[in-house]
């Protein structure tokens, strides 16, 4: 099992920063990715941003320029600095990790954390 837990989310002005974080424990093996993805009330969930072990970096369109995702290899955490925070930017935002355990995949997800932007 993989334990994925995400911390902090909050209310923030628009124009704010906040920055999430994502920490895997449990029997990981080895991490391929780590990613953020956020679901709005009435919409579907959509992939914010991911990370690779190899280094590749990925964003959401709409999110470029404001948002950068970055990793700590030896903590099995990784970031999500958002800046310049705009109202549309709220949603419940989930941690997903990708990893190989023993020659199986896995995909676990974190319990979401809010992030409230106001106008």
């Amino acid at each position: 099992q993989v334990q994925v837990v995400e911390s902090g989310g909050g209310l923030v002005q628009a124009g704010g920063s906040l920055r999430l974080s994502c920490a895997a424990s449990g029997s990981v093996g080895s991490i391929y990715a780590m990613g953020w993805y956020r679901q709005a009330p009435g919409k579907q969930r959509e992939l914010v941003a991911f990370i690779t072990s190899g280094g590749t970096l990925s964003y959401v369109d709409s999110v470029k320029g404001r948002f950068t995702i970055s990793e700590d290899n030896a903590k099995n955490t990784v970031y999500l600095q958002m800046n310049s925070l705009k109202p549309e930017d709220t949603a419940i935002y989930y941690c997903n990790v990708h990893g190989n355990l023993h020659g199986s995949w896995y995909n676990y997800w974190g319990q979401g954390t809010q992030v409230t932007v106001s106008s």
